[in-house]
C-alpha cells in the first residue's frame, strides 16, 4: 500500500425525484446561474422544466447556455466563459452527461482566469479558484460528477486533453436514475465501456504489486457494471440496473479505486482521445477499440494482472497465465462487440491511412500527461495497428 491523500468534497444527492432539490442546494452558492446543457434532450425528458421550476421557487435567475457537444469543444467553452463573465453569474449549473459537466468545469475555471483556459488543459497554468459547479447528471459514464477533471477538444488542432484541479470538484451532484431511462442502446453500451475503462487503467498500470483492497474493488465493480449493462440493454427502464450502474460509474472514477496503488498511467485513454477528438466518435466507443489493443500488447511482456482479471471478472478457468490472459482479452473484446460497442477502426469508420496523423496527436498527449518515458511514436503506431 503506497502513501496517498484522499479528498473528495462533492456532495452527492442520489435517488428518484431528486432533480427538484437543485434550487435549495444552489441557493447556497448565489442567486444567478449559467445553465449549461447540450442539444436539448433535457427539454424532451422533463428535466429542464423541473430544473427551471426549482430554481424559480428559490428566486434564482439563470442565463441559458445550450449546445454542448458529446465531445465538448474549446470554442464553445470559450464562448461560455465570456457569457459567464458578461452576465456576472455566481455559479455554473451543468445539466446533462459527462460532456456537459466537463465543459461546465472549464467555464468555471476560465471565468476566474486572466489568461487562456487552454493553458490549463496543457499544464501551462494552474486553476487556483473557480466559480462553483453544480450538476444534474443525465448520462452516467465518466465519473466527472465526483471528480475534479475536465476534458475538452481543441477544435482548431483536434487535440483532446483532460486535466483536473481541486477547485473543479462539483459542489453538488444530483443523480436521479429515472432520468436515464431514455438513453438509447448505443450510448448505454458506450457508457458501460467508459466506466469500465476508468476502473482498469489503474488496475493494470499501478506500481504497487500487491493491492488486494483495490483489486477487489475494481473486479467487483466491473462485474457489476457488466451485469447492469446487459440488464439495461434488455430492459432500458430496469430501475435496479439503472440505479446501480449510475452509482457504479460514479465510484469508478472518484479516486477510491486508485488510492494506495501508487503511480499509474492511463494509456488506453491516451490512445482513445485522438479518436473522439478527430472523428467525434463517442468516448466509450473509442475506448472499446483501444482497450483490447493495449491489453494485447501488455500481455506479451506482463500477463499476470490480465490473467487475474480474466479469472476473477470474466470467469476464465485456464490455468496457464499467458493463455488465461489471451482468453480474457478475447472474452472482453467479444463482450464489447456483443453489447454494440465497436472493437476496430473499421467498425468505427476510422481509416487505416490516418494512423500516422493520429499517432502524432497521441504522442503530444503522452508528453502532456507525462507518459513519454515509454510511449514513443513507434509504439503508438504499433498499438493503433492492433486496433485495425
Amino acid at each position: 500500500m503506497k502513501n496517498f491523500t484522499f479528498h473528495n468534497p462533492t456532495k452527492i444527492i442520489f435517488g428518484e425525484k431528486t432533480v427538484s432539490k437543485i434550487g435549495k442546494e444552489a441557493k447556497a452558492y448565489g442567486e444567478k446561474a449559467l445553465l449549461v446543457y447540450g442539444k436539448g434532450s433535457i427539454k424532451k425528458n422533463g428535466v429542464y422544466d423541473a430544473v427551471v421550476k426549482s430554481l424559480k421557487e428559490e428566486g434564482i435567475s439563470f442565463v441559458e447556455y445550450p449546445g454542448v457537444k458529446p465531445n465538448p469543444i474549446l470554442s464553445h467553452l470559450n464562448a461560455g466563459i465570456e457569457l459567464a463573465k458578461k452576465e456576472k453569474v455566481d455559479f455554473i449549473l451543468g445539466v446533462g452527461g459527462g460532456s456537459v459537466v466537463d465543459e461546465s468545469k472549464g467555464i468555471a475555471a476560465g471565468a476566474m482566469m486572466t489568461g487562456n483556459v487552454w493553458d490549463f488543459y496543457l499544464g501551462k497554468a494552474d486553476v487556483k479558484e473557480a466559480l462553483p459547479v453544480l450538476d444534474i447528471l443525465t448520462l452516467p459514464a465518466t465519473g466527472t460528477e465526483m471528480n475534479p477533471t475536465s476534458v475538452v477538444t481543441n477544435d482548431r488542432t483536434n487535440e483532446k486533453v483532460g486535466r483536473g484541479a481541486d477547485p473543479l470538484f462539483p459542489k453538488v451532484s444530483i443523480l436521479d436514475p429515472t432520468v436515464t431511462y431514455t438513453i438509447p442502446p448505443d450510448y448505454t453500451a458506450y457508457a458501460v465501456v467508459d466506466a469500465i475503462s476508468h476502473l482498469i487503467e489503474g488496475y493494470f498500470t499501478g506500481e504497487d504489486e500487491w493491492t488486494p483492497i483495490q483489486d477487489g474493488y475494481v473486479e467487483n465493480l466491473v462485474r457489476t457494471i457488466m451485469e447492469c449493462g446487459e440488464r439495461m440493454l434488455k430492459n432500458p427502464k430496469d430501475p435496479q440496473a439503472r440505479a446501480t450502474f449510475m452509482w457504479a460509474a460514479t465510484l469508478a472514477w472518484n479516486g477510491l479505486g486508485v488510492a494506495g496503488i501508487g503511480g499509474f498511467g492511463v494509456p488506453m485513454h491516451m490512445l482513445e482521445h485522438p479518436l473522439s477528438g478527430i472523428y467525434d466518435v463517442a468516448h466509450g466507443a473509442g475506448l472499446s477499440i483501444t482497450i483490447p489493443a493495449w491489453l494485447i500488447w501488455k500481455a506479451k511482456t506482463d500477463s499476470r494482472k490480465i490473467a487475474q482479471f480474466a479469472r476473477n471478472v470474466l470467469g476464465i478457468e485456464e490455468k496457464d497465465q499467458g493463455a488465461a490472459a489471451r482468453r480474457g482479452i478475447e472474452a472482453l473484446k467479444g463482450w464489447f462487440n456483443r453489447i454494440g460497442s465497436p472493437v476496430s477502426f473499421a467498425q468505427a469508420k476510422i481509416p487505416e491511412s490516418d494512423i500516422d496523423s493520429i499517432a502524432d496527436i497521441a504522442l503530444a498527449l503522452a508528453n502532456t500527461w507525462g507518459m513519454d518515458d515509454y510511449m514513443n511514436r513507434d509504439l503508438i503506431v504499433k498499438l493503433y495497428r492492433l486496433c485495425l
